[in-house]
């Protein structure tokens, strides 16, 4: 399945997540620092939703109180919460 997300308080304007089940297939920043959130994503590619969720909440970027991979374990649980 592929899902988009509309990310708030981040560079990086929305996010969009291919998921194959319980594991993430791909995952595409849409904005944001290049080099980060290429890393992210392939760094998650592979990995279990839970997994990725539970490492990436609660990570600050700069003190705004969230960051791409926040962000991204947002989607994610909104993803589960389905």
């Amino acid at each position: 399945m592929q899902y988009s997300y509309k990310t708030q308080g981040t560079c990086s304007k929305e996010i969009i997540i291919k998921t194959d089940g319980d594991k993430i297939q791909g995952v595409e920043f849409v904005g944001g620092c290049s080099g980060n959130t290429q890393a992210i994503s392939s760094l998650v590619n592979g990995m279990k939703i839970k997994d990725v969720i539970e490492k990436c909440k609660n990570i600050d970027c700069g003190g705004r109180g969230t960051s791409c991979p926040d962000q991204l374990a947002k989607a994610l649980e909104e993803i589960t919460n389905k």
